[in-house]
């Protein structure tokens, strides 16, 4: 053994201390137990997330309008009674399905293409990725009053119909009860599609080269190949969008309070927005925690759901 060898694992033997050999039996670690470590995030989550849940369990049995020094009145199951009988909640209820339903819809049917265009030989690409992009992450307060110009009855897109000789199809765009619903859906397909599109592009690269070689070889053309080969190898992804596409149209507020009011009429009215008008626009604090629950409720049963079906999917 060399010199510079000998002094090396001198210097390693030398730095060793006591606390990293093995241990015998009866002596203590010198390092403490990992609940030390997860305390800090521990009382964290239980006493912001879970405390809130459950005082908003409470809050739900009361007819309270949300000051302190205001007197409350337990009402028990009278709030739940009252938003199963409300026929404005079950109508936020069926938005929100049709929402999602059409929403998921065209962004993955059009985050798929746009992946796989971006996948072929296409000139400027990644000029065309950050274009598809940047809608998600612009926020939506910024972008809400300029769809309110758009679809205004003497907007640009009237403007537009117009000017092409479509005169006879302009209208009101957010005073219709079916319109505003359609104009919500657009503005959050436009928002949300460049995820989709970046989500199946990280998908779509993992796929060997090979496999799509050996399809063009067995004369597989390209929508064959995006159809039987592609799509399956993606399908984890698209279930994963499911998810977070059924969590955030239950979590869906912004873009229609912003762009409609969630009008005319509760034509755009969601969970979250009727949440919003009840508590703090009409003070009922217990009804508003009601819904609330419910809120919790449907989302935790819709990610059981989704995962049921992902295990489902990747078993077949």
């Amino acid at each position: 053994m060399s010199t510079l060898t000998e002094a090396v694992v001198t210097a390693g033997r030398s730095r060793r201390t006591p606390g990293r050999g093995p241990r015998r039996a009866g002596q203590r670690s010198p390092y403490p137990g990992g609940l030390a470590w997860i305390l800090p995030a521990l009382a964290l989550v239980v006493g912001m997330i879970y405390f809130s849940i459950g005082y908003t369990g409470y809050v739900s049995t009361l007819d309270w309008n949300g000051f302190i020094l205001s007197p409350s009145e337990p009402v028990g199951g009278d709030n739940y009674a009252a938003m199963f009988a409300d026929p404005i909640f079950w109508r936020a209820i069926g938005h929100t399905a049709i929402f999602f339903v059409v929403t998921f819809t065209a962004q993955t049917v059009i985050g798929f293409v746009f992946a796989a265009i971006m996948h072929s030989r296409i000139h400027l690409a990644p000029v065309y990725k950050v274009i598809i992009f940047v809608p998600t992450v612009l926020a939506p307060a910024t972008m809400a009053p300029v769809f309110r110009l758009i679809f205004d009855a003497n907007g640009s897109f009237n403007g537009i119909l117009s000017a092409i000789g479509l005169g006879s199809l302009t209208q009101p765009w957010l005073a219709g009860n079916v319109t505003a619903m359609v104009v919500v859906m657009l503005v959050t397909i436009w928002q949300w599609t460049g995820l989709t599109f970046i989500l199946f592009y990280a998908a779509m690269s993992q796929i060997e080269p090979e496999i799509l070689e050996a399809a063009r070889v067995d004369g597989s053309g390209n929508i064959r190949t995006l159809w039987s080969i592609v799509w399956p190898m993606c399908r984890g992804t698209a279930v994963a969008l499911a998810v977070l596409g059924v969590i955030g149209a239950l979590k869906t507020f912004d873009v229609p309070y912003l762009v409609t009011r969630a009008g005319p009429n509760h034509a755009t009215e969601f969970l979250g927005t009727y949440i919003f008008q009840t508590m703090v626009q009409e003070k009922h604090f217990g009804y508003a925690a009601a819904i609330s629950v419910a809120l919790l409720v449907l989302a935790i049963g819709a990610g059981l759901l989704m995962n049921r079906i992902n295990r489902q999917s990747e078993r077949s």
